[in-house]
């Protein structure tokens, strides 16, 4: 097993770090989610963000000395299984298999929605293009696939200062006015849309037996990531409210490209669409960076089948990992795509890795002085206790809003963790007997 993790490639630098966790966090969200939001705070959408971004800052906390104490490939995985409960660990990362799956699904499907208003193309034949192309720039090296990330995040981020710059002179103050047109109760019902906004932000710590100088890299790019993810929400979320009014903007289908087009005229869709289209992108690299990792760890551990822990002996990379990825997404493509109740499945699970991330730090903490001791990053021990309590609270109370929407994601990872439960119990007894 050390010598499997030895050999992945150490290719993330800082900017890499940044820009997986605002390549996860920022992607096909912040192009539909602000119009629901505005529906329900208005104006107070704004303030709305920022209080969203608390939870996620939380969480980021622990993350960040989490990361510092114990960077490794599977994190989530890896801390879960070592300090709640092996079976805890393993069964977060099984029910994230789906969530993972469904994520990449949602990204293909909008994408190639948002292409086809520019170039008409064939939905599920893009789709299996796209997880084809992110499978091979994965495939070759961290490294590309991190150089790929940077690129991807920093023509977003153009685009965005753009789109803010060219809309700054139109923006009416009048429009902000009431700013909170539903009271204070219509800017909390905002909080849970907008959460999502933030998911991912961690991404980094998925990977970090790969990050340069990782104890000093992971906590500084998670901050980094978050302050930025805040910044750019409210800069573009201003400059929608501001020229096209809270009332066009709650209604709209397509916010941002109906916020463009008074100021942008004709060079409005193709800028949105491709400012939509690099999100989603760098969103589905950076999932098969952090999912391929998370199966690469289980199986290391003998939770998966080995193969899946093989690492390429030229480029560094769990290639097998990497090659069931590709093949659970083609899979995917055959079944039907309701995006309420894929959302859902995707939040569900990732809201638990969360909760049990910073139920392992409190065990770093009270039971592990020596690696609380050897973080990088850390505040007082009854401090970082109280920020793992806060952020695992936070967490399970965002994961049980979702049942009101839908139930049905519930019972589906319900069906889908007592497969899990199953293949662990039979791999367990093979694993005993052998």
């Amino acid at each position: 097993m050390t010598d499997q993790t030895a050999r992945m490639h150490k290719g993330v630098d800082l900017w890499a770090v940044v820009a997986l966790g605002l390549g996860t966090a920022v992607g096909v969200a912040i192009f539909s989610v602000i119009a629901p939001a505005t529906a329900l705070a208005g104006p107070g959408m704004l303030l709305a963000v920022v209080v969203a971004a608390v939870p996620m800052f939380v969480i980021a906390m622990t993350y960040a000395f989490m990361g510092s104490a114990l960077p490794t490939s599977g994190a989530s995985f890896e801390w879960s299984r070592r300090f709640v409960h092996p079976f805890v660990g393993y069964l977060i990362a099984w029910m994230r298999i789906v969530s993972n799956v469904g994520a990449m699904l949602i990204l293909a499907l909008v994408m190639v929605r948002y292409l086809s208003m520019v170039i008409p193309l064939p939905t599920k034949p893009t789709m299996l293009a796209a997880f084809v192309i992110f499978f091979f720039a994965n495939y070759f090296g961290v490294g590309l696939a991190a150089r790929l990330q940077v690129i991807l995040m920093g023509a977003l981020v153009v685009l965005f200062i753009v789109f803010s710059a060219w809309g700054a002179p139109h923006v009416q103050a009048a429009q902000f006015e009431p700013f909170l047109p539903n009271g204070t109760a219509g800017m909390l019902a905002a909080i849970p849309l907008l959460i999502g906004l933030f998911f991912g932000i961690e991404a980094a710590t998925e990977i970090g037996d790969e990050v340069k100088d990782s104890q000093k890299t992971i906590p500084l790019g998670i901050g980094l990531s978050i302050l930025t993810a805040v910044a750019l929400y409210l800069m573009v979320g201003a400059v929608a409210i501001g020229v096209i009014g809270p009332e066009a903007l709650a209604k709209s289908e397509t916010p941002l490209l109906d916020a463009a087009q008074p100021f942008m005229g004709p060079v409005a869709k193709p800028l949105i669409v491709c400012a939509a289209v690099i999100a989603i992108a760098k969103s589905i690299n950076s999932l098969y960076l952090g999912f391929s990792r998370s199966l690469f760890a289980m199986a290391r551990e003998g939770m998966l089948p080995a193969a899946l822990a093989k690492v390429h002996p030229k480029y560094g990379t769990p290639h097998m990992a990497l090659a069931t990825i590709l093949g659970a997404t083609c899979l995917g493509l055959l079944a039907p795509m309701n995006l309420t109740s894929l959302f859902l499945a995707v939040n569900i699970p990732t809201l638990l890795k969360y909760a049990a991330t910073c139920i392992a730090a409190t065990v770093v903490v009270r039971k592990h002085p020596e690696i609380y001791e050897g973080a990088r990053f850390k505040l007082s021990k009854g401090a970082t206790v109280g920020w793992a309590y806060a952020g695992c609270a936070a967490s399970l109370v965002v994961a049980v809003l979702g049942f009101s929407a839908d139930w049905t994601p519930y019972a589906a990872l319900a069906v889908w963790a007592a497969i899990g439960v199953t293949y662990y119990a039979v791999s367990g007894r093979q694993r005993a007997v052998a």
